[in-house]
């Protein structure tokens, strides 16, 4: 079908935004049990930014390896383009987004993609493809932990830390839409107006107080998007019992964690059309929405990288492939 060739947006060298370069590659090919999508919007999440840095911020006996040149890029929505052998749930035209192959193999930063049929769903009708595409990796994230892992129910108290950020504005949706009693957002003052907006009940600046000073183990879940070396300085706000998920690396003195009753998951996002599925229908009732921050064509995917290392960032960041 039409040409051989397309347009992506690839890292030939390990290092900072500007190794994402924009230039002609060969169309893949839609393998058994595969779906070519052409590809419409394609979601920016932290792992592309650790891949194009060779996850240089992972420890090292834990780090993913990519080979080079490599197409960053595991959200996408566009419109199914073929599909390979044994296919029977999509076919060319259908409208669909997905977490493509994570964790594993993804290459979404191109006009054209492949993957795996049973990690894509209908894109849902009250979103266009750039919001589409904002979905999956974040609120799969947020979805999973609250859902599969810690089984949410009525009640309670959920503390979500980076509250404006991808994952974060999706958990406070997530936690309310699940029964939560209370939930705390913490995050820039900036962000103070949109975390409320979204259903948290209390906001924290943490530009101004630190959430340790204000809140005192009263906190059954805390969904801590930052992690990091000083992720421990929550143990005070957890009540006995409490539990802990980190998105990201973070210490949390697992033997303090311990004695105060505190337990320290340890997941990481998957891809699931059934899941986003379920997503897309809390989405097209209105019970949960999406937030984008900025909007880049693909050609300027080093401008979108440049500009979530700047930081705070209020939802996603969004490469528009087709106009």
């Amino acid at each position: 079908m039409g040409t051989a060739t397309m347009r992506a947006a690839r890292v030939h060298a390990f290092g900072g935004p500007e190794q994402l370069v924009y230039e002609e590659v060969p169309r893949p090919e839609a393998g058994p049990g595969e779906v070519l999508v052409r590809v419409h919007a394609a979601g920016v999440n932290p792992p592309d930014r650790y891949a194009r840095r060779g996850f240089e911020n992972i420890p090292e006996a834990m780090r993913p390896v990519r080979s080079l040149p490599f197409t960053p890029g595991s959200d996408i929505s566009g419109v199914v383009a073929e599909v390979g052998s044994g296919v029977t749930e999509w076919q060319a035209g259908d409208e669909v987004f997905g977490l493509v192959d994570f964790p594993g193999r993804h290459a979404g930063y191109a006009e054209y993609a492949t993957s795996p049929a049973a990690h894509l769903a209908r894109r849902p009708g009250t979103l266009r493809h750039v919001e589409a595409a904002a979905v999956p990796m974040a609120a799969l994230t947020a979805y999973q932990f609250l859902v599969e892992h810690l089984r949410l129910g009525p009640g309670g108290t959920v503390l979500v830390n980076g509250a404006a950020g991808g994952v974060g504005h999706f958990a406070v949706q997530l936690a309310r839409t699940r029964g939560a009693g209370r939930v705390i957002g913490v995050a820039s003052g900036r962000h103070e107006a949109f975390v409320k907006d979204l259903g948290a009940d209390r906001f924290v600046d943490y530009t101004q107080t630190a959430a340790e000073d204000v809140l005192h183990e009263e906190v059954d879940v805390l969904v801590d998007t930052v992690g990091g070396p000083n992720g421990h300085r929550f143990l005070p706000v957890l009540r006995r019992g409490g539990r802990i998920a980190p998105v990201f690396l973070g210490e949390y003195h697992p033997e303090r964690a311990a004695a105060l009753g505190i337990s320290v998951g340890g997941w990481q996002v998957h891809s699931s059309g059934e899941q986003l599925a379920v997503l897309g229908a809390l989405l097209d009732a209105g019970r949960l929405r999406v937030a984008i921050d900025s909007v880049f064509p693909l050609s300027e995917a080093a401008q979108a990288h440049a500009r979530a290392e700047q930081g705070h960032i209020q939802g996603k960041l969004v490469l528009q492939v087709v106009a």
